[in-house]
């Protein structure tokens, strides 16, 4: 295929996120710790329901993203904490809902919560974790980000049902799937690194640069996960490899595919993502055509492209390491796919 290449011990070469994790190490620990907190309850299952998720290995990439942008920008109080908690909490009832919806069975290499609980306490320990977020970001006080993390909550939500009316959906177009990455993913990466700024106290455009940088880096990461999901393996996807096409989901790669391909390709693909599963070579088949016609490598390319955007974003601010960290996180989500 020609797009993911397993270094040796599975390892990977270049920049990632460690010198991001290290700035923020102690800030990221009193995140951590928040989270317990607030994800407690007297009613048993709920905290059962979100640790099984919150405690399974996510990178609290987009929480990170807030603690590295406040300090960057001078900001000396612990509002960013609360607020990076708050951003974690939303992500983790996004992942909640999205595994109801896509009847997902794993998540993160472990079975998904509405395996273990089912659908219904799944939902509403979602909506729980919502509610503990917006507590907590009125606790900080600022009407700026509380505007901007409850906006991107919305967009969230329209971004998942626009999804489900595409769902299936051959004749989308790259346009119309990138704004579904845009709503779905990249607006909460947006938010999260909107805020630093914010409480800050910056100016509208340091604001806009952080908010670029942000959109940028979650459409890159997105579209690697799409790339991923076909040339990917289990242990890093924490799921099975072609899932995406076993839910009938209408990612990138799928639509170059079925785009620039024969009549009995574009046949292929519709009778494949009608049904209910995949019939054996049905992946590999697939796989085959997204190289054939440079789906994935495309993908990539595309993904290489917002990355551009989200590192030109960040050039007006002076040389820092939380600058340097940044910037090494958009080379490692681009690297995933290497």
């Amino acid at each position: 295929m020609g797009v993911v290449v397993a270094l040796e011990d599975g390892k990977r070469s270049g920049p990632g996120i460690e010198p991001l994790a290290a700035l923020v190490k102690d800030d990221l620990d009193r995140v951590n710790q928040l989270i317990v907190n607030k994800a407690g309850s007297d009613v048993t299952m709920i905290p059962e329901v979100a640790n099984h998720l919150i405690s399974s290995g996510g990178k609290r990439l987009r929480p990170m993203l807030t603690l590295a942008a406040a300090r960057m920008c001078g900001y000396g109080g612990d509002g960013h904490i609360r607020l990076a908690a708050s951003v974690e909490f939303m992500h983790t009832a996004t992942l909640l809902h999205d595994d109801v919806v896509d009847d997902s069975t794993m998540r993160r290499g472990k079975p998904a919560a509405r395996m273990v609980w089912g659908n219904p306490a799944s939902v509403l320990v979602g909506d729980f974790l919502l509610g503990q977020a917006f507590r907590m970001m009125v606790e900080v006080g600022s009407m700026k980000a509380l505007a901007i993390l409850s906006d991107a909550a919305a967009v969230i939500a329209e971004g998942e049902v626009r999804q489900l009316a595409a769902a299936k959906n051959l004749a989308t177009t790259e346009d119309e799937y990138l704004y579904v990455v845009f709503a779905k993913t990249a607006s909460l990466f947006a938010a999260s690194a909107e805020i630093g700024p914010v409480l800050g106290g910056r100016d509208h455009g340091e604001q806009a640069a952080f908010k670029s940088y942000g959109s940028n880096l979650g459409l890159v990461f997105q579209l690697i996960d799409d790339v991923l999901d076909y040339g990917g393996n289990s242990a890093d996807l924490g799921k099975a490899v072609g899932d995406d096409l076993r839910e009938g989901k209408i990612t990138l790669p799928l639509v170059l595919a079925y785009r620039r391909g024969t009549d009995d390709d574009r046949a292929f693909w519709r009778d494949v993502v009608a049904r209910e599963d995949l019939a054996e070579g049905d992946l590999e088949h697939a796989i085959g055509l997204m190289d054939r016609y440079r789906a994935l490598d495309d993908t990539v390319d595309r993904a290489r492209h917002f990355g551009a955007v989200a590192r030109d974003a960040l050039a007006p601010f002076p040389a820092s390491e939380f600058k340097s960290a940044l910037l090494d996180v958009v080379a490692f989500c681009i690297e995933r796919a290497s």
